[in-house]
């Protein structure tokens, strides 16, 4: 059992962190451009933490360093263009191993899953012909906008295979139940998933996977001059937008993951610029001038250059081109917008997330038109298949055959603005959108986002006080330090003559009585060698070579206010070169 001691005390801090405004802005990204928004980034938000996720830091007199965060903030933005349909079906249909991942018991994410689309209108997509999302997250089921599933005057007709197969619960299943948010403490319907501490914001007997299914398939009457780095951005901005319904997605100390699906080249321009596409305009970027409208060819000529044999080019790269076709121009000159918007949107978001914990770092994951290890192929088929270079500018990164229709197989462009994103910030996280199966691919995305989440690990050796037991049994004192009030012991979670018991209704370490609201639990088996499971060290931490972890559990409807922080404070070892030789790895 965990006794308090005055001896060799090393005290540990654990700081619920978000009370300030969100990232640090007044209601926008210090690096985004509020004015894309159509309304601007107007008003200000104060911020009202919930403290879903904790962080530890320095403070609480001296405390040790030691990251506690759980929180994951996740955007896909998935490609709504009328080659979609089968992609949308896969996607939604092997989601769960991406969600399994993240509520494994090693890991229990308190995850946001927001959704949008590739759609940012185009002088050839008006509104009322598309629906342009610009970024906002979508939240409702596919059976209500079964229309978004038929593209081309009916020629393709996806409503059962992207929808209706699969989206199989009614309405009252897809519920979006009220939540507070950092920056919101009225509990409200949101316009995303999440799953805080083991509970949903959808109704009880519907799993997150599920939702997916029915939330994630975003249609095919979608722009088909795909713009999917301008939608993550916007999509982002606009979560940073008092006015905007998706204000408070971002948690300032969640981990940030975004995961695009495309099967195209990125299209996102410039609207300075629009008269690349206008039949009137200046058609330097279109396969064949004579054309009475443009192909999604404008979008690959307007912002890739190629080196090497075209017949499998040495590499393929971004480039900043102006409207006569000049390359190397200037940002302000690009008619696609520039990558530095992109990466340096990213590049801030993280930075603001490492002032509170070093090692976050965003995780950008892309599934589009590579090979199935990952590579993009970039050739010309001029030759072979010329109907796929003059409607997309290069030929297909890869193919597979389409078991709908044998005489049409599927097919994808290369990635080449989408893989300096990815390769940014996440190098080789991209998979291939041509498989017919996306489980592999969404379990390793999961993955990504798992190995930033790491265990409480106590990193100094806790002295054990009881010897002559096989198990460790530190003595520790653990408080928490809510702001405005004095500091509280914290109790340790009902133990009974088997180790630690589990609530039957939370799965969770139970609380040891009726009015207590957090419990913690110590985890000190790091071999296995007792009976209960519950005392278990994580790999994360016994591979590191420490011999206490720290668990914080908090009774549903009790999430942290802002600002509190909790301290453990563990009596230590006297002899930590002997007793836990290789501390910290």
């Amino acid at each position: 059992m965990l006794r308090s001691t005055s001896s060799l005390l090393a005290p540990l801090t654990v700081v619920a962190l978000a009370g300030a405004a969100l990232l640090g802005l007044d209601g926008c990204s210090r690096t985004a451009s509020c004015g894309d928004l159509v309304d601007g980034c107007e008003g200000t938000g104060e911020s009202g933490e919930t403290g879903e996720g904790t962080t530890t830091g320095g403070g609480g007199g001296g405390g040790l360093p030691l990251a506690v965060n759980k929180d994951v903030d996740i955007l896909f933005v998935i490609d709504n263009s009328g080659s979609m349909g089968e992609e949308q079906a896969i996607l939604a249909a092997n989601v769960g191993s991406f969600i399994d991942v993240l509520e494994a018991d090693q890991v229990e994410a308190n995850y946001r899953i927001g959704i949008t689309t590739t759609d940012n209108g185009n002088p050839w997509c008006p509104p009322g012909q598309t629906t342009p999302e610009g970024g906002q997250l979508v939240s409702s089921p596919c059976t209500e906008r079964l229309g978004d599933f038929v593209f081309n005057n009916g020629e393709v007709d996806v409503r059962d295979l992207a929808c209706n197969d699969i989206c199989t619960l009614d309405p009252a299943e897809l519920e979006i139940l009220p939540t507070t948010t950092d920056v919101d403490p009225n509990p409200v319907a949101r316009p995303w998933l999440e799953r805080i501490e083991g509970h949903k914001n959808i109704p009880d007997g519907t799993s997150t996977a599920a939702a997916f299914a029915c939330f994630g398939p975003m249609g095919i009457n979608g722009c088909g001059f795909e713009s999917p780095l301008e939608s993550m951005y916007l999509a982002l901005v606009r979560a940073q937008n008092i006015d905007e319904a998706s204000y408070g997605f971002l948690r300032q100390n969640a981990i940030l993951a975004v995961v695009i699906v495309t099967d195209e080249a990125d299209c996102s321009y410039n609207k300075d610029f629009a008269t690349i596409f206008e039949a009137d305009g200046n058609k330097v970027f279109w396969s064949d001038p004579a054309d009475s409208f443009p192909s999604s060819a404008v979008c690959w000529n307007a912002g890739v250059e190629c080196s090497g044999d075209p017949s499998s080019y040495a590499s393929c790269d971004p480039v900043n081109k102006d409207e006569d076709g000049n390359p190397g121009v200037g940002d302000a000159a690009a008619v696609l917008h520039p990558m530095s918007r992109y990466i340096g949107l990213l590049d801030g978001l993280e930075a603001e997330k490492q002032e509170i914990s070093a090692d976050n770092q965003v995780v950008v994951s892309l599934i589009a038109g590579v090979g199935v290890d990952g590579v993009p192929h970039y050739a010309d088929v001029d030759l072979s298949d010329s109907e796929f270079q003059h409607s997309f500018g290069i030929g297909p990164g890869c193919t597979a055959p389409n078991p709908l229709d044998p005489n049409s197989p599927v097919e994808a462009v290369p990635p080449v603005r989408l893989r300096v994103l990815t390769e940014a910030f996440t190098p080789d996280n991209m998979f291939s959108i041509c498989e017919a199966d996306y489980s592999a691919a969404l379990e390793a995305v999961a993955a990504q986002i798992r190995d930033q989440i790491n265990p409480a690990c106590y990193s100094q050796c806790a002295a054990d006080s009881d010897p002559a037991t096989e198990i460790l049994e530190p003595s520790c004192v653990v408080k928490e330090d809510q702001p405005g009030q004095d500091p509280t012991e914290v109790p340790e979670c009902l133990r009974d003559g088997q180790g630690y018991v589990i609530d039957p209704d939370t799965q969770d370490y139970a609380m040891p009585d009726d009015q207590t609201r957090v419990c913690y639990a110590a985890l000190v088996d790091s071999q296995g060698l007792s009976a209960d499971p519950r005392d278990d060290m994580s790999p994360e931490c016994t591979d590191a070579n420490f011999n206490l972890e720290f668990k914080v559990v908090r009774r549903p409807g009790f999430p942290a206010p802002g600002g509190t922080s909790m301290s453990a404070v563990c009596e230590v070892d006297e002899f930590p070169d002997l007793t836990c030789p290789g501390i910290g790895g």
